[in-house]
């Protein structure tokens, strides 16, 4: 016990402290009581203390298709070297299963593709753990799953990986976390949480770094930026006819916008106003009462406009709404208002409570379609096709797709740039093969104007399709520009509609595959882009074919072929 002069200098050094001087003092402290008490020479500001022998090694893995996963996976592993931490990082479809008995902390980092399918590289080790009975009673793992929550199987890969484990004996050390399109700050927060645990844990604490550093969490909040923006264009690139609406909007901003072919910009749509008008209706909230949920605060008629989703509710969501109401409600995904509508609240109190359980609004992300050299370096444009579904029997539109598509010329927009390292043009003498139907136009769009504007040598292919050549040939003009003027070296266009059989751009590789096949043997790179369910992987399968009987390799080696373009950073897919 220390005597009370002593124990006020100690208080007064801690109220006075902050926190990077508190680690110092922790791990200053912990050195000299394991040295028995004797002298022991400050470590210098720069340094990092010993890390003691009893801390844990941990198992990152990761599953990924189009990188989010993997990129996210070696942040963290760098986070855990920082901290003493000896992180193994490997991807799943290179993870070894024997070796989960052998574990004794195994992070999971994975996404969920189209409806609630595993990533194709972490498919093995997922039907892995789906078709064996394992016992892992020594095992201590937690799960970090990425997702969409447009999309109805939200993060469902990482919830069946996090069951699995469950029913295998394994120890969860943190909940589930899931993380929609913007996970930076979520998943840092996560790790923390992580290490804090392994830390505790530990029979001597892990010492941090000495060094003078912000946390994690708050370097990642500020290094999203947001640009305010002001449309410049907003144009239907669909001629009169189609079935389809498809907008190239142009975002111009006063500040250069820091930006590459290849990466996204998030945007986080505001709620229609008459749908709002008919929630506060149905409930009789006060519009301008001031409300604090978990992540956002302000007025209803703020919160429900610009800060709280209330489309296409998660199950999960409709779950916790049928507890506050206290009604049986059968599974399913239905807007607020419909919800509403059909199960109504008893007041506006209780809808207060309904707000709480309500998810923020999750930023879209959409290719970037301009080039900072071709287009400028204060404006960015985007290629956004009106989304349609059936829902309750009526024709729905997507929320961001509808309100970008509604937007007139001259509103504002905000929105921040997603960095994408995987999807990148190669050297400028290097060819690429470019495939993107549809929407899938937008990132070729902007790498053939980047290539153009800085006089790249490098062939380029594009495989392009829609339905109608007359209404759906995206940006044909300038297409047609690139073809004349060279940058375009070949050009393949697919228009499924305009004959009696379905044509699409996989069969247009098909008709070229031995030209294909010389181009990639010849050091192309290979970029798809567009929807990923059928398209993408109808485009792998045709891949692979081609592979396989151009190269006259068995399907196993082919498929270990192209497989072996995607780690050399010769396969890209940006799909969606």
């Amino acid at each position: 016990m220390l005597s009370a002069p002593k124990l006020k200098t100690l208080e007064e050094l801690i109220q006075t402290s902050s926190r990077e001087e508190l680690v110092w003092i922790n791990g200053y402290l912990s050195a000299l009581v394991s040295n028995g008490n004797k002298e022991v020479a400050a470590p210098p500001a720069a340094q990092q203390t010993a890390v003691p022998a009893s801390v844990k090694k941990i198992s990152l893995v990761f599953g990924t298709e189009t990188g989010n996963s993997k990129k996210l996976a070696t942040q963290l592993a760098a986070v855990a070297k920082k901290k003493g931490v000896n992180a193994k990082l490997t991807g799943l479809d290179q993870y070894r299963v024997a070796d989960l008995a052998k574990e004794e902390y195994l992070f999971v980092v994975i996404s969920t593709q189209g409806e609630g399918e595993p990533p194709i590289p972490a498919k093995k080790f997922y039907e892995y753990i789906h078709e064996n009975k394992l016992q892992l009673p020594n095992l201590k793992y937690g799960v970090l799953a990425l997702g969409d929550t447009s999309y109805p199987m939200y993060c469902k890969t990482g919830e069946d990986v996090d069951t699995q484990f469950q029913l295998f004996g394994a120890n969860r050390i943190l909940p589930l976390q899931k993380c929609d399109v913007d996970y930076e700050d979520d998943a840092m927060q996560w790790f923390d949480r992580v290490l804090s645990v392994i830390s505790a844990e530990a029979k001597s604490p892990v010492v941090v770094p000495v060094a003078p550093v912000q946390s994690v969490v708050s370097k990642k909040k500020t290094e999203k930026k947001f640009y305010h923006s002001t449309i410049q264009a907003n144009i239907n690139l669909n001629d009169r006819g189609s079935n389809k609406q498809t907008y190239h909007i142009e975002l111009v901003t006063e500040e250069e916008i820091e930006y590459e072919p290849g990466d996204t910009i998030g945007i986080v749509p505001r709620n229609r106003p008459e749908v709002i008008r008919r929630i506060i209706e149905l409930t009789g909230v006060d519009p301008e009462e001031e409300v604090q949920t978990a992540k956002a605060s302000g007025s209803v008629s703020d919160l429900l406009a610009t800060q709280l989703n209330i489309c296409y509710l998660l199950t999960s969501t409709v779950k916790k709404y049928a507890s506050i109401i206290g009604q049986e409600i059968p599974d399913t995904r239905m807007d607020l208002v419909d919800l509403l509508r059909i199960y109504p609240v008893k007041d506006a109190d209780q809808f207060k409570e309904v707000l709480q359980i309500l998810i923020p609004i999750a930023p879209r992300l959409y290719s970037v379609a301009s080039s900072p050299e071709g287009h400028g370096r204060n404006e960015v444009h985007i290629t956004v096709a009106r989304d349609r579904f059936l829902a309750q029997e009526e024709q729905r539109f997507g929320l961001c797709s509808e309100f970008l598509g509604d937007q007139p010329i001259g509103s504002g927009i905000t929105f921040y740039v997603h960095k994408d390292k995987n999807f990148k043009l190669p050297s400028a003498d290097k060819d690429i093969i470019m495939i993107g139907p549809g929407t899938g136009v937008a990132p070729f769009r902007a790498f053939l104007a980047e290539r153009d504007a800085t006089g790249a040598t490098g062939r380029n292919w594009f495989f392009f399709g829609d339905q109608h050549f007359v209404t759906d040939f995206l940006y044909q003009t300038e297409m047609q520009h690139f073809v004349q003027t060279g940058v375009l070296t070949k050009l393949d266009l697919a228009f499924s509609r305009d004959q009696q059989e379905k044509l699409y751009v996989q069969h247009r590789m098909q008709q070229h595959a031995q030209e294909l096949f010389n181009w990639i043997e010849g050091g192309a790179a290979i970029y798809v882009s567009g929807t990923k369910d059928p398209m993408s992987k109808d485009v792998e399968i045709s891949l692979i074919k081609i592979i396989e009987e151009q190269g006259n390799l068995s399907a196993d080696a082919a498929v270990k072929y192209l497989e072996q373009l995607r780690k050399e950073g010769r396969y890209s897919k940006d799909v969606y």
